[in-house]
């Protein structure tokens, strides 16, 4: 059987998790988050002075159509196009606006048949690295680098109802807040540090590209200067 067990960090034990539980702004919209860390779990489980639950579960991937942003074929402005529909407000900037829209119609993904989606998270560092991509102050590269930082590795969402009906609860341990609040603070403020002192000060090469680059010269989602400079 092809199973994943996975840990879903919150304030409550979840023993039903169901579609449209958490929000609609969430990174990719409405959909149950989770990880393969407890470690990474218990610490989402704690945003506050709280204890929390790392509630842990089997998932049964058979017949699920699977998205995995991580693969070859999808790209970091892939991740960001989902990021943009459903978490960056609109207003921010008239540049903010151009190049979300831009983004939107060339880089979007379809998400109408997808059962589970596997992609980075935006936790409050992440976000605000891709609003810096945004307003044009980090290139396609240097946003790519910082998705490495914190070690917050990649979530797994469950995104339809066909994946509900595979996944299995199994049960609920504490997270202590003394421990996994001040570890998710120190992971944010590291990546943070990181970025600030390597990754948004690095040297730009003269065929990475800027936001404001893309547009004007209307790269599209299949040019290949996109996985070039990713890979270097």
């Amino acid at each position: 059987m092809n199973t994943k067990i996975l840990y879903h960090g919150s304030k409550e034990i979840i023993e039903k998790p169901t579609l449209k539980g958490g929000k609609e702004t969430n990174d990719y919209g409405y959909g149950f988050y989770c990880t393969e860390s407890i470690d990474l779990a218990n610490e989402w489980a704690c945003p506050d002075n709280n204890d929390g639950y790392a509630n842990k579960y089997e998932l049964d991937m058979t017949g699920l159509n699977i998205l995995d942003l991580t693969k070859p074929e999808y790209n970091i402005l892939n991740w960001m196009a989902l990021l943009l529909q459903f978490r960056i407000p609109q207003g921010v900037s008239p540049n903010d606006d151009l190049a979300r829209e831009y983004i939107l119609k060339n880089f979007s993904v379809d998400l109408t048949k997808v059962d589970v989606i596997i992609g980075y998270r935006a936790d409050d560092s992440y976000f605000s690295f891709a609003r810096d991509f945004l307003r044009n102050t980090i290139t396609v590269a240097q946003l790519s680098k910082a998705m490495e930082l914190g070690k917050l590795g990649v979530q797994i969402v469950l995104h339809s109802e066909n994946a509900f009906e595979q996944l299995k609860y199994i049960e609920s341990t504490v997270a202590d807040n003394e421990t996994y609040y001040t570890r998710r603070h120190a992971r944010d403020l590291q990546a943070r540090k990181e970025y600030l002192e390597t990754t948004r000060h690095s040297s730009v090469t003269q065929d990475d590209l800027f936001i404001m680059d893309i547009i004007r010269q209307e790269v599209k989602n299949d040019d290949p200067r996109i996985q070039r400079i990713i890979r270097k």
